[in-house]
């Protein structure tokens, strides 16, 4: 049994924060933000771009060019943010309802920045163990820039934050672009250094939190958290990547494209060089910033509209997520 990707949607908001604005609210210079943050500008969501709706976009961009008939989808599964038009809500089926798929089933999974990886490995084993599975939609949007407070010096590494949503339709027996082998890990040491502090069961919400902001993303232990970090994270990344790989039956000499979500322009460039790759053989979304998971399916989709990846080449999609999560999946495409 093989699985293969038979499209990508992407929903980019049209509203933009640009390096200028996020340097006039940090009170970071301009230059900071463009060449070491890596940011030029940025898609922010206008009055209509909530979470589970950009997700429904890009479904539909998916589902259009497969130009298959939404009723043949098997499974929805959302892989976007919890963040979204309502709290304690199942948005998957609401997915399902929006698009027409009305034979499927649908649930939703999270695991951060991680989710895309993490969904494509779970579509990919509900396919190998359910003969009545053939198409599965993976679909999300994402808007936790709403939770960043850019006078917050703890949290500038998340001033990439973005706006916008993805999509991913995947067939059983699909004659091109085979998922193969996936690496995930998890390091719990991590799964509290970054959170929303109030508005949850320990800290239920008040006047007060809202007044004085605390309903945003903030970092409990912040030099704590960059010391454990900065010794685990770049090496976290090119593991996940060469176990992929390894599993597939591939090396990183085999590779041909790397899609990559934004980070630090050094921290992009350093794992690009540890493999061997060159620049051309990435994106680097300077003018997107941090969509969350959707960064891996709109570095594809660039890519494939640029004509960087060939029939025959290995792509491989790495994430991370705080938690902290490092994943990657291999894909022959062509």
């Amino acid at each position: 049994m093989t699985v293969g990707i038979v499209s990508t949607g992407i929903y980019i908001p049209q509203t933009k924060m640009t390096s200028k604005e996020i340097a006039m609210l940090s009170n970071i210079p301009e230059d900071v933000i463009r060449q070491k943050m890596g940011i030029y500008e940025k898609p922010i969501p206008g009055e209509h771009d909530h979470t589970v709706q950009m997700g429904i976009w890009a479904a539909q961009d998916a589902i259009r060019k497969a130009n298959i008939d939404p009723k043949d989808i098997d499974v929805v599964i959302y892989m976007g943010e919890e963040h979204k038009e309502y709290p304690l809500w199942t948005a998957s089926i609401k997915m399902q309802e929006e698009l027409g798929a009305v034979n499927a089933w649908a649930f939703d999974v999270q695991l951060r920045c991680g989710t895309t990886i993490m969904a494509l490995k779970l579509a990919k084993s509900l396919m190998a163990s359910d003969d009545s599975i053939h198409t599965v939609l993976l679909a999300g949007g994402y808007r936790n820039v709403d939770f960043i407070d850019y006078s917050n010096p703890r949290t500038r590494f998340m001033y990439n934050l973005a706006t916008g949503g993805g999509a991913i339709l995947l067939q059983k027996n699909y004659d091109k672009n085979h998922l193969l082998e996936a690496d995930i890990m998890t390091d719990g040491s991590f799964s509290e250094d970054v959170v929303v502090p109030v508005g949850g069961t320990k800290k239920p919400l008040t006047p007060s939190h809202l007044e004085n902001k605390l309903y945003q993303l903030d970092v409990i232990d912040p030099i704590g958290m960059k010391e454990r970090l900065e010794q685990k994270s770049l090496s976290n990344f090119l593991k996940v990547i060469r176990t992929s790989l390894a599993k597939s039956g591939f090396n990183e000499g085999d590779v041909g494209y790397l899609a990559m979500l934004h980070m630090k322009r050094s921290a992009h460039d350093y794992i690009l060089s540890e493999l061997g790759l060159k620049q051309e053989q990435s994106i680097y979304l300077q003018e997107y910033g941090h969509i969350g998971q959707i960064d891996q399916i709109l570095s594809l989709q660039l890519a494939l509209r640029e004509g960087r990846i060939y029939d025959g080449d290995i792509v491989t999609l790495v994430s991370a997520g705080i938690g902290y999560v490092w994943g990657a999946i291999t894909i022959r495409w062509g």
